[in-house]
């Protein structure tokens, strides 16, 4: 009988990769709990026991959306690994499901695969490349679901969210089939506003998922942005939006007009100011 392989626990500390530090943390409340932070701003987090649990609120979001979408297992591309912590979830949630993770860090992936147990996930295929010549490498509709959730710092880069980029991706989609686009803003709103009009420049139905202090421009935070060439099951996400455990609201067809309120889309080449989140955020 062949002895099963024994995975080696993870060992917290701060780590090199291709593009900075990372600094791998233990979460004491949660055994296998493990949260992963470049340069102060956490990245992602997986409990390494149970994949389901979800720590990050829009990463609830998120999956509240991909519980929504059609049944069964997905074909599921990820621009922007960190952790894995989607494809983890999927997985557990679906099994069979196939991931293909876009991430231009090659030491950021093989610190995942040693220390945060990636090669167990089934099914999962790592591409180590920037989000747009990832992309362009894929087959036309092979895809049910895209996650763009991609950040230099703690902001998402301006060139995974222009027009030309929302053509490839609308390419890789299904007709069927789901984006979610993980974006952060503050006060005003500017820049997802702009990426709200570029997304709906592209795609037929298009809706955001956030807390209703972000939406106000009160904090800096997440929105989640939902499109798809096929409508949307609005009624099931308004209702958890609403009433799960992240409160937020689901902002669709007049309402998300009114929040573009004439912004311009996005396409490559324009100068656009990325937002900047207030120094004592992440403290």
């Amino acid at each position: 009988m062949a002895k099963r392989k024994v995975e080696a626990n993870p060992v917290p500390g701060r780590y090199p990769v291709s593009h900075g530090e990372v600094e791998l943390l233990r979460d004491l409340d949660r055994p296998g709990g493990w949260l992963l932070t470049m340069s102060g701003v956490p990245q992602s987090y997986v409990d390494l026991d149970d994949p389901t649990y979800l720590d990050f609120e829009y990463v609830r979001l998120m999956a509240d959306v991909i519980d929504c979408v059609q049944e069964g297992p997905l074909d599921a591309v990820h621009v922007g690994g960190g952790a894995c912590t989607l494809p983890r979830y999927i997985t557990a949630t679906r099994p069979g499901s196939r991931h293909i993770v876009i991430e231009p860090d090659a030491a950021l992936v093989e610190l995942v695969r040693d220390q945060l147990r990636l090669s167990s996930v089934p099914r999962l295929k790592v591409r180590v490349a920037d989000g747009r010549s990832g992309v362009t490498g894929l087959r036309d509709t092979s895809a049910d679901l895209i996650v763009l959730d991609a950040f230099t710092g703690a902001t998402i880069p301006v060139e995974l969210v222009t027009a030309e980029y929302m053509a490839d991706l609308t390419r890789v989609l299904k007709p069927s089939g789901t984006l979610l686009i993980n974006i952060a803003d503050g006060k005003g709103l500017g820049f997802a506003r702009r990426i709200a009009a570029t997304v709906r420049g592209t795609f037929r139905h298009v809706a955001l998922l956030a807390e209703p202090g972000v939406l106000r421009g009160r904090r800096f935070g997440n929105l989640i942005v939902v499109a798809s060439p096929a409508p949307l099951p609005v009624a099931v996400l308004s209702r958890k939006a609403a009433g799960g455990l992240t409160q937020s609201r689901y902002v669709g067809e007049d309402d998300l007009v009114n929040f573009i309120a004439g912004a311009a889309p996005i396409r490559d080449g324009d100068a656009v100011i990325a937002p900047v989140p207030p120094p004592d955020l992440f403290t």
